[in-house]
C-alpha cells in the first residue's frame, strides 16, 4: 500500500499535548484544593516522578538544540545560493523584528502608565513576596552584574572559541559562527565544500529525527510541568499580584491577537485565523515549556508541514528568531521595570522611559531563549534607571506563568515573521508530500 494514502493513526500531537496540559491542571487543582502539596504522597510524586520526568524531557530537548540550531542555520544560509538573497532575507527579518519589538514594548509602556499596576499593590503582600524570592533575586542580580554590557556585549557575539561558546550555551556566539560558516559555504564552490554542506544537512536530518522521537514524550512532560505548577501554587499564581499580571496579559494579548493578525494579513497576505490554526501545536509547546529554544523543533516542523514556508527562509528566520526575536519578552521587561518603578516610587522621566524602551528592544534580541532568561536583563535595566534590582523578587511568584505566556507570543512572532519574509520567496526543493503527512 502506498505511504501517501496511508492515514496517520491516533490523535494529532497538538491534541495529545492539549489533553496532557488539561489533565495536569485538573489534577493539580484537585491536589491543591483537597490534599495539599505537603502531603507525603504528593511530595513523593512531585519529587520522584513528575519533576525528574519533566527535567529529563527538557534536558533531551536542550541537548539537541545546539546541533539543530547550528545545522539549520548553516543549511538555511547555504541553500540560498547567493549572498544577495541572504542579505535580502536578513534585512527583512531584522526590519520586521525591530518593528514588532518596538510596537510590543510601546504597548506595554502605554498600558502600565495608564493602568498603573504598581500603585495598587498591597505593600505587606508585596514585601512578603519579595522576602520569599530574596535569595533567588540576589542570585539573579549577581548574575546580571557579571553579564557583558555595552560594547563588550557586542564584541561577545563573536566567539574566540566556538567549542567553549557551545559548552557555555552562548547561543548568539554559536549563531554567529553558523552564519559565517553558511556564508563561507555559499562563497566556496568546491567539491569538499559541497561534501561539508551535505554532512551538515545530515546532522540537521539526524537532529530532527531524534527530536521527533523526544517530542513523543511531550504530552506526558506537559502533564508533569502543569501538575507541578498548579499543585504548588494553585490559582494563587495568578492573583497574588493580580494587577501586574493582568496588565502583562492584556499587553501580550493585544500584541498576539491584534498586532500579529494585522501584520499577517497586510504583509504575509494570509488569513490570521488559518495562521493561528496552523501554528497551534507550536503555541502549546511554547506555553508548556516556557522556552523558545525547546519549541524550535516543533516550530520548524510547523513551518514545513503546516505553513508550507520555503525551508531556506524558515530555517534561517526561526533559528535566528529563537534568540533574536523575543517580542513578548521585550514587552514583559518594559512592563516589569515600570511596575517596579511605580512600586518603589521612582519617577521615571519621558527620556528614561524611552531609554528603557530601547534597552528592552535590544534585550529582547539578546535574551536567552530559555525559561526565565529575561530576569537578568530586567535586573540590569533596573540598576540603570535607579530602581532596586532586588525588586525582581516581587514578581518571581508569578514569573513562571507569565514566562509561559510571553514565550507563546515569542514563538508565534517567529512563525509570523517567517511567513512575512517568505512572501515572494520560493523554495527550490519543496517538502515532499509523504513528509508533509508524517506525524511526530
Amino acid at each position: 500500500m502506498s505511504t501517501e494514502t496511508a492515514k496517520p493513526s491516533g490523535l494529532p500531537m497538538h491534541w495529545k499535548i492539549t489533553i496532557g496540559f488539561a489533565a495536569g491542571i485538573l489534577l493539580g487543582l484537585l491536589v491543591y484544593r483537597f490534599v495539599g502539596v505537603d502531603h507525603v504522597w504528593v511530595k513523593g510524586f512531585i519529587e520522584y516522578v513528575t519533576t525528574p520526568f519533566s527535567k529529563i524531557f527538557l534536558r533531551l530537548i536542550f541537548m539537541l538544540v545546539i546541533p539543530l540550531l547550528f545545522s539549520a542555520l548553516v543549511v538555511g544560509i547555504g541553500e540560498m545560493g547567493d549572498v544577495r538573497a541572504l542579505g535580502r532575507i536578513g534585512w527583512r527579518t531584522l526590519a520586521y523584528t525591530t518593528l514588532l519589538s518596538a510596537i510590543a514594548v510601546l504597548i506595554g509602556l502605554v498600558l502600565v502608565n495608564w493602568l498603573k499596576p504598581g500603585a495598587g499593590v498591597d505593600s505587606a503582600e508585596a514585601m512578603h513576596m519579595m522576602s520569599e524570592g530574596a535569595e533567588r533575586a540576589q542570585a539573579i542580580v549577581s548574575d546580571s552584574a557579571t553579564q557583558p554590557k555595552g560594547l563588550d556585549m557586542l564584541i561577545g557575539i563573536v566567539p574566540d572559541n566556538i567549542v567553549k561558546a557551545a559548552a557555555d550555551n552562548t547561543i548568539l556566539a554559536v549563531m554567529f559562527f553558523a552564519l559565517m560558516l553558511g556564508i563561507g559555504l555559499v562563497l566556496t564552490r568546491t567539491e569538499p565544500a559541497g561534501a561539508l554542506k551535505r554532512a551538515i544537512e545530515g546532522l540537521f536530518d539526524v537532529s530532527m529525527t531524534l527530536i521527533g522521537l523526544v517530542i513523543r514524550l511531550a504530552p506526558y512532560a506537559v502533564f508533569c510541568l502543569m501538575f507541578n505548577l498548579i499543585a504548588q501554587f494553585g490559582w494563587d499564581l495568578l492573583v497574588r499580584l493580580g494587577a501586574f499580571v493582568l496588565v502583562v496579559l492584556l499587553a501580550l494579548a493585544i500584541h498576539q491577537f491584534v498586532v500579529y493578525s494585522i501584520a499577517i494579513r497586510l504583509i504575509a497576505k494570509r488569513s490570521p485565523m488559518a495562521f493561528y490554526r496552523d501554528v497551534q501545536e507550536a503555541m502549546l509547546m511554547a506555553f508548556s515549556t516556557a522556552s523558545s529554544n525547546a519549541t524550535l523543533p516543533t516550530a520548524l516542523r510547523v513551518a514545513d508541514h503546516k505553513l508550507r514556508l520555503p525551508r531556506r527562509v524558515s530555517r534561517f528566520v526561526l533559528t535566528v528568531g529563537a534568540t533574536a526575536n523575543q517580542n513578548g519578552t521585550a514587552l514583559f521587561e518594559g512592563v516589569t521595570v515600570l511596575f517596579l518603578a511605580q512600586y518603589f516610587g521612582v519617577d521615571l522621566s519621558f527620556g528614561q522611559q524611552v531609554t528603557v524602551m530601547l534597552v528592552c528592544i535590544l534585550g529582547g534580541i539578546g535574551t536567552a531563549g530559555v525559561p526565565s532568561g529575561s530576569l537578568p536583563v530586567i535586573a540590569l535595566i533596573c540598576a540603570m534607571v535607579g530602581i532596586p534590582p532586588e525588586g525582581i523578587g516581587l514578581v518571581l511568584g508569578v514569573n513562571h506563568f507569565l514566562d509561559m505566556c510571553r514565550t507563546t507570543v515569542n514563538v508565534t512572532g517567529d512563525l509570523g515573521i517567517a511567513a512575512m519574509v517568505s512572501r515572494g520567496e520560493s523554495d527550490p526543493e519543496p517538502v515532499a508530500t509523504a513528509d508533509a503527512t508524517r506525524e511526530a
